[in-house]
């Protein structure tokens, strides 16, 4: 039963005045249940309301200090002959399960020396798994937490605790001021915990303890990035900072990159791995902890009404976290990492049945799980890249002037698009509510082309939107001719200063549109794509590359090609990484014959390796090994790696010490007792994912039997059975693999009940490979049936993405 926009507007209606006061009890962290016990007071104008609390044991129920026994279905407390002429108080004790998950009071045990964690993931239809709510966003409240814990841990929540490490394991924090529920966040464990001060506020960094060298290690550059994104952001907008403290977490389990929690942001602690941290993953997470701190403002401070605006806090959000991590904290690859790791995403997604609006609107989002599959490239990619044509379009001071506008007139408050369009009107003399019309409510993109007119440059538009897009011109050496911000509507553009150049329209990617070069241009960047010094152009560029895979228009063998000729001389790690996880994860499952992808990931492999050969920089040595890790057959070398321990002067990461045990898994050149010998090398988190996806990817009947033992456990770990399930699925192993695509197809839909987040981690874990027309046969089947909705839209985006055409 998921709450319906319906009974969402109804009981907004009815109540008002909310508040609580939530004391949790996780003194017994080896139980399979925590004490939950809610204290919420506020006023209804209707005797009748309903309170949401999933799967509670012992429960008992008192309204205004008298007990009583209300209708209970395992979700919802049925409330009945409330006041109306005052507040009500209902307490809520119970004993709720903790989970393995990610939804919910998340139990972790650390593999690499024993300790327990605890911590709430909430999220949609999550926070009535911790405490009994009013679950929607748009009864923010005031919410004061205390928490009985191990006297030896320390606990984090979304406000300053009234006492550091109190000596009886009671912790008692301050009250937030209103936020939704959805947002509370509590994490308790041994942390090693690194504090300091900052405009005036208590900030910190928290990690587990087995990973407080590697916080050590990043601390410098983690507690640079958040000041200066707290300045930027303190400069940027008119409202203040609005929460009492800033405490950012790495957590074990979380499903989510991060999440936003007022006070206290979570991170999954893959952000913070052991070894050399990539170059990819320093961009990213800076642009997530820039993300993650615009929220205060976008999501905590000013919350969405309802579903249908996730646009309006997540795309926002993902377009802050680029730009101010690239403006503020010295990233300047942030936006390049979106240009060629987020938007290929977003073009997909686009093309499917299952696109949507970057606003939809509201009844087009009934429920909660509607909700749920809206979390997706469309609300953040897209939104993303929507956002800054917005502020192209409109002049960066016009923009601001509306966001500023809007937070302050909606401060710990709701907010809808059409307050957002009203505040943006306000601060514009362009016709921005035309604008919105073409760019956030419909779906699609539009095609940008050059054409040539005696030759000089045209630019034309394929579609109906305004673009303002930057144009830059090349010479035969490719040094830049020209540059400039060009208007496309309707009407032709020509380029006569251009006259006979290299020619790349919405070169830094300002809009959001396909584009096609013409022939002499699109000839020279075939011939010289890794000469080009500007790493933004190449991303736009290569993003070209990998969308005509996409539509097919570019084999995944002459992909390939282009591979070999550039990607050797590529100079970003980031574009290095995100380019082969693109060709490892999409262009050779989906685009290439099984019988052709081991021939084509042996190239990859080799070309990785002529990279490596000539890398100019640890972090692009790093990107190349991956690739070759990932799909080299030259067993004897990976051996000598991991034997080693270093890739010539490069020591291995455990991550890619992992990668290339995994392959070697593949090419049936390590067996199962040397991966456990391995997995107790370096006891870890990544030795319990690593092995997994190892012992899973084994060539042999028993290892695929094994495997799928493990992910059949309805209580196996989230993180496991990613990983399980990624070993699984070999393109090189089609035919050894084929009889679990019909099990996965049968037992998936009964994996997905344990809650949204889960269901999205177990579509992602679909084969990826191409399917035979048979099993394409009971994937249609199964999406003819009763699907969860979660894993509904998962399977109906892979079937679009495998299309009819791809089975032979």
């Amino acid at each position: 039963m998921s709450l319906t926009l319906a009974e969402a507007r109804a009981r907004a209606a009815q109540l008002s005045e909310v508040a609580y006061d939530v004391a949790l009890d996780v003194t017994d962290p080896a139980s399979q249940t925590f004490g939950s016990r809610t204290t919420v007071r506020f006023r209804t104008s209707c005797p009748e309301t309903f309170l949401e609390l999933a799967g509670a044991r012992e429960m008992s129920v008192h309204v205004d200090g008298a007990p009583t026994e209300p209708a209970y279905d395992g979700k919802r407390i049925h409330l009945t002959g409330l006041r109306t002429d005052g507040p009500v108080e209902v307490v809520v004790d119970a004993r709720l399960p903790y989970v393995s998950d990610g939804d919910g009071m998340h139990r972790t045990v650390d593999p690499a020396d024993g300790e327990t964690y605890v911590a709430a993931y909430l999220g949609m239809d999550v926070a009535q798994k911790v405490f009994a709510c009013f679950d929607q966003n748009d009864l923010k409240a005031p919410i004061t937490t205390s928490v009985a814990a191990d006297p030896a841990w320390t606990v984090l929540a979304n406000g300053r605790a009234e006492v550091d490490a109190p000596v009886d394991g009671r912790w008692r924090f301050a009250t937030t001021p209103p936020i939704p529920v959805a947002l509370l966040i509590v994490a308790a464990g041994p942390w090693a915990s690194r504090r300091w001060e900052h405009a005036g506020l208590p900030f910190g960094w928290h990690a587990r303890a087995s990973l407080a060298g590697e916080l050590d290690r990043d601390l410098a550059e983690l507690r640079q990035v958040t000041e200066d994104c707290y300045d930027h952001y303190a400069s940027m907008f008119d409202e203040p900072y609005a929460f009492d403290s800033y405490d950012q977490v790495f957590v074990p389990g979380l499903n989510w990159g991060a999440q936003e929690m007022p006070g206290c942001v979570s991170y999954r602690d893959e952000l913070l791995p052991r070894g050399q941290v990539p170059a990819d993953v320093r961009v990213f997470r800076a642009s997530v902890i820039a993300h993650e701190m615009s929220h205060m403002w976008f999501g905590d401070l000013m919350t969405m009404t309802w579903w249908e605006d996730t646009w309006l806090q997540e795309s926002f959000a993902d377009y802050m976290g680029y730009r101010v991590a690239g403006e503020a904290t010295g990233f300047g690859g942030a936006l390049v990492a979106h240009e060629i790791a987020g938007k290929p995403g977003a073009y997909d997604a686009d093309a499917r049945r299952s696109t949507h609006p970057v606003a939809p609107d509201p009844e087009d989002i009934p429920d909660v799980d509607s909700a749920a599959t809206i979390f997706d490239a469309i609300s953040y990619a897209k939104g993303n890249s929507v956002l800054r044509q917005l502020a192209t379009w409109l002049g960066d001071e016009m923009f601001l002037a509306g966001v500023n506008t809007h937070l302050t007139r909606h401060r710990f408050a709701n907010a809808t698009l059409a307050d957002f369009v009203d505040a943006l009107d306000e601060a514009s003399d362009r016709d921005v509510r035309t604008w919105v019309d073409q760019w956030l409510r419909s779906t699609g993109f539009d095609t940008i082309r050059f054409t040539r007119h005696d030759d000089v440059p045209v630019l034309s538009r394929d579609g109906s939107r305004p673009h303002r897009v930057r144009v830059t011109a090349y010479d035969e050496e490719w040094a830049v001719v020209g540059s400039g911000l060009v208007d496309l509507a309707d009407d032709p553009v020509p380029l006569p200063a251009y006259a006979g150049r290299v020619v790349v329209p919405n070169a830094h990617g300002e809009t959001f549109a396909r584009i096609e070069l013409d022939a002499a241009s699109a000839e020279a960047v075939d011939a010289g794509l890794c000469r080009i010094e500007d790493d933004l152009v190449r991303a736009v560029l290569w993003t070209m590359l990998l969308d005509r895979v996409q539509t097919r228009a570019l084999s995944a063998e002459d992909f390939v090609d282009v591979l070999e000729r550039h990607l050797p001389g590529e100079g970003s790690a980031t574009m290095v990484t995100s380019i082969l996880n693109r060709t490892s994860s999409r262009v050779l499952p989906l685009r290439a014959p099984a019988a052709a992808v081991g021939d084509l990931l042996e190239l990859v492999a080799a070309t990785c390796g002529t990279g490596l050969l000539h890398a100019t920089s640890p972090e692009l040595a790093l990107a190349f090994a991956d690739g070759v890790a990932a799909g080299s057959h030259d067993a004897e070398a990976l051996h000598a790696w991991v034997e080693a321990g270093a890739v010539g002067q490069l020591p291995l990461p455990p991550t890619l010490r992992w990668r290339a045990v995994r392959r070697l898994a593949e090419l049936d050149a390590i067996d199962a007792a040397a991966i456990e010998a391995e997995r107790s090398r370096e006891p870890g988190t990544e030795a319990e994912v690593g092995a997994a996806a190892a012992l899973a990817s084994l060539p042999t009947g028993s290892a695929k039997a094994a495997a799928w033992s493990v992910v059949g456990d309805p209580d196996v770990d989230n993180r496991i059975f990613s990983a399980t399930m990624a070993g699984l699925w070999s393109a090189e192993q089609a035919d050894l693999v084929a009889p679990y695509v019909e099990r996965y197809l049968a037992e998936a839909p009964a994996w997905a009940e344990r809650g949204q987040a889960f269901a999205q981690v177990v579509g992602r874990a679909r084969p990826t490979l191409l399917l035979t027309d048979a099993q394409l046969r009971l994937l249609d089947d199964a999406l003819a049936g009763d699907l969860p909705t979660v894993l509904r839209r998962q399977w109906e985006d892979w079937r679009d993405d495998l299309g009819p055409s791809l089975v032979e």
